[in-house]
């Protein structure tokens, strides 16, 4: 099982925490890994974006040019990264940011207005959580409950409440790829 992973959104939406979190996640499971976070002017509102690799395998390279999976969190990511798509790959489309469907019948997407599935769940900030939800949902790619372990070590202290929507956030994401 090897996945290739591109992230990708406007600054501050949580694309490089959603590849941070899936490597994370899938070291403690025993996987290897691989996180790139693409830094720069994308900081400051433009399209952010990272490469993760989640493999059984050593992993050769941390550049993924033609991901097995893609999240796009907004249009632009949509339009660059939409068309390297592996064949029978993933979209996992933020339906609320991205208006424009990507013409493609080769590949399995999913789209849910993640947006506003986030401001339900009581943050915007979730919205990478509904993503992951979705990954995992659709893939398996690790287990919620690692992603758990892991956001509960990170937040219990820190920020229960957030902490709280996280899981809400991936959760409801999982519901919706399946």
């Amino acid at each position: 099982m090897k996945y290739e992973i591109i992230c990708s959104g406007f600054g501050g939406q949580g694309s490089l925490t959603i590849g941070k979190f899936l490597a994370k996640a899938g070291m403690q499971e025993g996987k290897h890994v691989s996180w790139l976070p693409s830094y720069g002017p994308e900081m400051r509102g433009g399209t952010a974006n990272v490469s993760a690799v989640i493999s059984d395998a050593p992993v050769a390279s941390p550049i993924v040019s033609y991901p097995d999976i893609l999240v796009a969190l907004n249009q632009p990511s949509l339009d660059k990264f939409g068309p390297t798509v592996k064949e029978g790959g993933l979209i996992v489309v933020n339906k609320g940011m991205c208006p424009n469907a990507l013409d493609r019948d080769d590949v399995v997407i999913v789209e849910a207005n993640m947006s506003e599935i986030a401001k339900e769940i009581g943050s915007t900030m979730v919205v990478n959580m509904v993503a992951i939800g979705m990954i995992i949902g659709k893939t398996g790619i690790i287990k919620y409950e690692t992603l758990k372990d892991d956001l509960t070590s990170f937040l219990e202290k820190k920020n229960p409440a957030l902490l709280e929507m996280n899981l809400k956030a991936i959760q409801k994401g999982m519901e919706i790829a399946k």
